[in-house]
């Protein structure tokens, strides 16, 4: 399948294209944001065979999905043309088996029930037509297959610094009630107990700096999000 031509798609700038290779990127971002949304899971956790991969980038997320729930496949899907060559050393080394598929989130060549897990990290905001790929995620789920969703919010995509070096569809993005407010309309179950509204250094406009300075943060409630992780379920028996 070729990539829809009638789909905007906002590529990313010099900066953020290297700064999704860093070490920052994979470790205070990746890999903290899929310890939150692991812990938000049931327990006992549902066996995942075929877990979908959303922005793939540089493929970073493979490897990690592939030792934390063991599938028989994970499907790598990014419209980026450029994705499998940038990816092609992390899908070598990849335990499971990986499949590319070049499409926008909003118009998926996947059947209908064909995936156990939807892992949309930090791709949501890059997405103009938002609703649409919500609603592709619900449809490609299988019944009581899961959304694991982390996004950074409005309050930190119109920030300075994130203007000033990432490209992204500013018209588009929502605060955390609005994303999982989405979720809840295309037929998601959005439990409280399995949302989590992390405020990392990396996503307040001064960089941690006040923080650092000794200056109480304002607690949940009091201030506006700048990130939403949540593990949300498609209604039925996972099978």
């Amino acid at each position: 399948m070729t990539v829809n031509a009638d789909l905007r798609f906002v590529p990313e700038t010099r900066f953020g294209t290297w700064f999704l290779k860093t070490e920052t990127w994979r470790v205070h971002v990746l890999q903290r944001a899929m310890n939150d949304l692991e812990r938000l899971l049931p327990a006992p956790r549902p066996a995942f065979k075929r877990i979908l991969d959303i922005g793939t980038g540089h493929g970073y997320s493979l490897t990690e999905l592939a030792r934390r729930f063991l599938p028989e496949e994970i499907i790598a899907l990014d419209p980026d043309p450029t994705m499998p060559g940038r990816a092609a050393e992390r899908i070598a080394a990849c335990p499971a088996p990986v499949r590319v598929l070049p499409c926008h989130a909003e118009a998926m060549d996947l059947a209908d029930a064909s995936v156990d897990l939807v892992f949309c990290h930090q791709s949501f905001h890059h997405i103009v037509e938002q609703e649409k790929a919500m609603a592709e995620f619900y449809r490609v789920l299988k019944p009581g297959g899961w959304l694991l969703f982390a996004e950074s919010t409005r309050a930190y995509i119109h920030s300075w610094l994130i203007r000033y070096l990432f490209a992204h569809p500013m018209e588009v993005q929502k605060s955390a009630e609005e994303y999982l407010g989405m979720a809840a309309r295309t037929g998601f179950e959005v439990d409280p107990a399995r949302c989590s509204f992390p405020y990392l250094w990396w996503s307040r406009s001064d960089l941690g700096l006040l923080e650092w300075l000794g200056f109480t943060l304002p607690p949940q409630g009091q201030r506006e999000e700048t990130l939403v992780n949540a593990a949300l379920r498609k209604p039925g028996t996972l099978r």
